[in-house]
């Protein structure tokens, strides 16, 4: 290009005026200024002098871009061997940690391995059950939480992880599933309530239901027997799901008063799944319709401004 703008221009001009205008006389020294910065002494006809000076230039770049393409060149090669190093590790560990689970205990099944935020640590997420974080060899696992801190405080890292998945599954549950309790007037939040009829902090937090509903806060009980499926804690929900009037056989189940027995077709089964899926280990399980999780027994007026709020 810039032999072409040099070339183009040196028509054989008659004097020193005619000479291009990218050619600037500055006391006796010519500057071309579409080659370089370096200031180049020339007879204005010398044009052997402007062509060594271009080119001299023109191949310092060539040289330094070529430099620039083979570090960046090998700056990629580096990262793709590094990325395809680590999926031989991923699936090696898979591998292991799947193994060493099966050996133990076959009962166990594994639904998901993937990379924790610490290297060498995998979390294992069980069907029906806990996650849990292991080792690569699969020889040691920690079971409890992990939490990580960030610019927005310290989290759990598996609460972060379940939150947008609890969300997307409570979408799916059908209204007529539930045993729910309204407001009067304007539904303003709701709440979904894993709970177990004979567990004393679920009959706690069923008292604050009447104070929940005045807020405008709509209660949405699902089943979780804690003492699992085929229990007498179990049989007692399904009978209330089955019941006339599945409000009043809870409110009957929650001062522990007795109701009638009573067998259909129900949710429970599927219910107390779902709950081990959105991570419950225990009862009252309250979510959020945003996915997230309240453990625990807590009065209307705290949760109120976490549900309005």
């Amino acid at each position: 290009m810039y032999f072409h703008r040099i070339l183009s221009s040196l028509s054989p001009p008659q004097d020193r005026a005619s000479f291009p205008e990218a050619v600037h006389k500055f006391d006796s020294v010519w500057v071309d200024e579409t080659c370089s910065d370096k200031i180049v002494h020339i007879e204005v006809f010398d044009i052997r002098r402007i062509w060594r000076s271009c080119l001299n230039n023109y191949m310092r770049v060539i040289v330094r871009r070529v430099f620039l393409m083979l570090a960046f060149g090998a700056a990629l090669f580096q990262l793709s061997s590094h990325a395809a190093a680590s999926v031989v590790i991923d699936k090696a560990a898979d591998t292991a940690i799947r193994a060493s689970f099966k050996a133990t205990r076959p009962d166990i099944v594994i639904s998901q391995i993937e990379a924790s935020g610490i290297p060498g640590l995998y979390v294992v997420s069980m069907q029906n059950g806990p996650t849990v974080y292991a080792s690569a060899d699969g020889r040691y696992f920690i079971a409890g939480d992990m939490f990580e801190i960030s610019a927005a405080g310290i989290e759990s890292v598996a609460e972060k992880k379940l939150k947008p998945v609890r969300k997307e599954l409570l979408a799916q549950i059908k209204r007529e599933d539930m045993i729910i309790f309204s407001p009067k007037g304007e539904t303003k939040g709701a709440i979904y309530v894993f709970t177990d009829v004979d567990c004393g902090y679920c009959r706690k937090l069923h008292e604050e239901v009447p104070q929940l509903n005045a807020m405008g806060i709509e209660v949405r009980y699902l089943g979780y027997p804690r003492a699992g499926l085929g229990t007498p804690t179990y049989d007692k929900m399904v009978s209330a799901w089955c019941a006339d009037d599945r409000k009043a056989a809870m409110d009957s189940l929650k001062v522990g008063a007795a109701i009638d027995p009573k067998k259909c077709t129900n949710p429970i089964a599927a219910e107390y799944q779902l709950g081990a899926q959105m991570g419950v280990t225990g009862t009252p399980a309250i979510v959020l319709e945003d996915g997230s999780m309240i453990p625990g027994y807590k009065t209307a007026q705290q949760l109120g401004p976490m549900i309005l709020n």
